[in-house]
């Protein structure tokens, strides 16, 4: 007969198993979940790797303690395998050749921390290397968000003529509020270079119109062929340097972890109702397009997420067809955050894709290759 303490041990460890199962799950699948309703599970959509890793550590330890037992995390991984095949890709990851093919439209997405201008003037040499690093990719049309500009001062830090100058892109399309100016002369906003001529370029916004409530869009003419190229920047969780710091090293002080536990939720909350909202909408345009679609931006969220999902709805994304590993695309907090992305239509064959593992940015850019596979 068993011993109570070791009926006990199993039935607690079976019961933490299977909760973490269910948070697993959950997460796994929370593009399902209309943020309006269930917004809490947006956060187990952030977690969904550590609950992962939690559900390997139970296979170890039922494959010791009690093997038949080890069925129910590898149970519960199995049922999740498809949206996990987006969380992260088990493959070697494949140089990337630098020259490109003619044949091929080559495409970045960064958001580019306003391109280094506080840093200008004390530090002019930062800004040239992100210049120095997109020249050296050379891609055919670029869209980075949190972008610092000037369209009207030729004498700016970051003058837009300049910019298309160094960088050999002869068309722009740049989306801002003249609400938030960065500052008397640059604008803040998002924006699409190009070597290849721009038509029907839009700005689409809606209320309240700040940052995040808008997105554009450029029909990008190359030879006899026509793709609608979509820049988004979806809401951001808008921490605080002292957010980051508390979620890397949390105080020990019981009503300070109150007061940033509580500012920290109402910013997720938040960010997941907003996105929510921005993606619908952008979906609703993108579903539109005579043209076949390319999507770049900084989706401020995960791949299990229901703005990932919405959006690429019918899409190819680069890094799920052509990346390896995590591909991490943000460098603060969790090493799982590849909230930056390029989807493409169906008919696009992805030849390569990187993430480019320079740290200039609080992102990562990434590039990939496009093959418009014609019907």
């Amino acid at each position: 007969m068993a011993h109570p303490v070791r009926r006990f041990t199993k039935k607690f460890f079976i019961i933490c198993n299977i909760i973490a199962g269910l948070l697993f799950l959950l997460g796994s699948y929370g593009y399902l979940f209309n943020p309006q309703k269930f917004w809490p599970i947006g956060l187990l959509t952030l977690g969904n790797f550590y609950f992962l890793l939690l559900l390997t550590g139970f296979i170890f330890f039922w494959l010791i303690a009690k093997p038949a037992y080890s069925l129910l995390p590898i149970i519960t991984i199995l049922l999740a395998w498809v949206p996990l095949k987006h969380l992260f890709k088990i493959r070697l990851s494949q140089s990337f050749e630098i020259k490109k093919a003619d044949n091929t439209l080559r495409v970045m997405s960064w958001n580019v921390e306003h391109f280094k201008i506080a840093e200008y003037k004390k530090h002019p040499e930062e800004k040239m290397q992100m210049i120095g690093l997109i020249n050296n990719y050379n891609p055919d049309v670029a869209c980075f968000q949190e972008m610092v500009a000037s369209d009207k001062n030729p004498q700016a830090i970051n003058n837009i003529e300049g910019f298309m100058k160094e960088l050999k892109m002869p068309y722009y399309y740049y989306s801002y509020n003249t609400k938030i100016d960065y500052d008397s002369d640059h604008r803040f906003g998002i924006i699409i270079l190009s070597k290849f001529p721009l038509v029907n370029k839009m700005t689409v916004s809606y209320s309240p119109n700040d940052y995040n409530s808008i997105f554009q869009y450029a029909d990008v003419v190359k030879g006899p062929d026509t793709f609608r190229l979509y820049n988004i920047h979806l809401q951001s969780m808008k921490f605080s340097d002292n957010d980051r710091r508390y979620l890397q090293d949390p105080e020990i002080d019981d009503e300070n972890n109150f007061k940033e536990s509580k500012s920290i939720l109402s910013k997720l909350k938040q960010g997941f109702l907003k996105r929510q909202l921005q993606s619908d909408r952008i979906k609703k345009e993108m579903n539109q397009s005579p043209y076949p679609v390319i999507v770049c931006g900084d989706f401020n969220d995960v791949p299990n997420s229901y703005a990932y999902k919405t959006i690429g709805k019918g899409l190819k994304n680069a890094f799920a067809e052509k990346g390896a590993g995590m591909g991490r695309t943000y460098s603060h907090m969790s090493p799982t955050l590849r909230i930056d992305n390029i989807f493409t239509d169906e008919r696009f064959l992805i030849e390569q894709y990187v993430r480019l593992n320079r740290k200039i940015s609080d992102h990562y850019p990434v590039i990939a290759d496009l093959y418009y596979n014609k019907p």
